[in-house]
């Protein structure tokens, strides 16, 4: 009989028209927007500059800055009173400004050469990701000058080596997190809306007078959303490797461990919410109230660890937080499962509490 209501659960999702839309559309559309328009990567970012020195030295540092793909010069100041309108009407992000004496400055052994770099700071992580840039082309010149003109070389110099994402890609950071999210989106809107159609299609009554149990009835609705949310993870994860070339260096095992768990939790919550709404409208709201929150506090974007304590302490019922650490821990660091046990049982915990949470609900609303 479970068989059975899984193969009719199935059947109702594929000749719904807009089930089949939840489906394809909103996952692809959405891993194409994240994997090319989520980054922390800075391109052609509009500056101004302000020469007043018109030396060799100068044009050589403007030079570097020209060359970079971060930057791009689309205003020439030649006044100090533009710089505030261009700042002000956002023609530019930053303006390099060069004063008279740079290169003068920079000959002698007892003098500085100082720079001033003023940046619109309205967006302040633009702005800082956007100065972190300058101060390394900044400091790439002055390792560069001090060989040529053999100055004294600074007593300590630091090298920088990333581990585990050596060429600082953000779309390696980004990427594997969109496993978790489009699963987590797919799966609850499938599971969501499962109880909530019966009841608006007029079929629920139809399951209550079968010989199966309420408890058989939610199985059969939980394992159709298990293989989907599987499948929606796989589709995803082929598309991370061999599109986006994102590299994959662990073993599958501890992947798809991780994938099991989570679209287990997953599917709790899903059908917490299908048992609670009564038309599918309400089913696409609960949905969307659990989804929105759950993103914003797994660390897929921002640190948790810069979160205040108490919102940290509502990121351990998220699954997306755990999923996300076995993700890229397995994408990037090459992560075993005995390292990722600590992720892997409270998303099973959370399966179980949310499962047998969506079983009492869906015994006290049958009638």
């Amino acid at each position: 009989m479970i068989i059975a209501l899984i193969i009719k659960e199935f059947l109702a999702i594929l000749r719904d028209k807009k089930s089949r839309f939840i489906l394809i559309g909103p996952p692809i559309i959405e891993l194409f927007v994240f994997g090319y328009g989520a980054t922390f990567d800075l391109n052609k970012v509009p500056i101004a500059v302000y020469n007043e020195d018109q030396s060799i030295a100068s044009r050589e540092l403007i030079d570097r800055f020209s060359a970079s793909s971060a930057f791009t010069e689309v205003l020439t100041i030649t006044h100090h009173e533009q710089i505030a309108p261009a700042l002000d009407e956002k023609k530019v992000l930053a303006v390099l400004h060069i004063g008279q004496h740079f290169s003068r400055n920079l000959l002698l052994d007892n003098k500085t050469a100082k720079l001033q770099i003023i940046v619109d700071g309205r967006n302040s992580n633009t702005a800082l990701i956007a100065l972190n840039y300058m101060q390394s082309i900044l400091a790439k010149f002055n390792l560069n000058w001090a060989v040529q003109h053999r100055l004294p070389m600074p007593p300590a110099r630091l090298q920088i080596r990333a581990w585990f994402n050596p060429n600082l890609e953000s779309r390696w950071f980004i990427v594997p997190g969109i496993v978790g999210l489009l699963t987590m989106v797919v799966t609850v809107l499938v599971t969501g809306l499962s109880v909530a159609r019966e009841r608006e299609q007029g079929t629920f009554d139809q399951l209550l007078v079968t010989p199966m149990t309420p408890f058989h009835i939610l199985l059969g609705k939980a394992i159709p959303g298990l293989i989907i949310g599987v499948i929606e993870a796989s589709f995803v994860i082929f598309m991370t490797v061999f599109w986006f070339d994102v590299p994959l260096i662990a073993s599958f095992a501890a992947l798809y461990l991780g994938v099991v768990l989570y679209v287990f939790s997953i599917i709790g919550v899903g059908l917490m919410i299908s048992s609670i709404a009564v038309t599918q409208q309400q089913g696409l709201l609960g949905a969307f109230l659990f989804i929105v929150p759950a993103v914003i506090l797994s660390g897929f974007a921002t640190p948790i660890a810069n979160m205040p304590p108490l919102v940290q302490d509502f990121t351990f019922i998220n699954p997306l937080r755990y999923f996300l650490i076995i993700v890229r821990g397995v994408y990037l660091e090459s992560l075993p499962i005995e390292v990722l046990f600590a992720q892997y049982w409270p998303l099973a915990l959370i399966g179980l509490v949310t499962l047998s949470s969506a079983s009492w609900l869906f015994r006290n609303r049958m009638y």
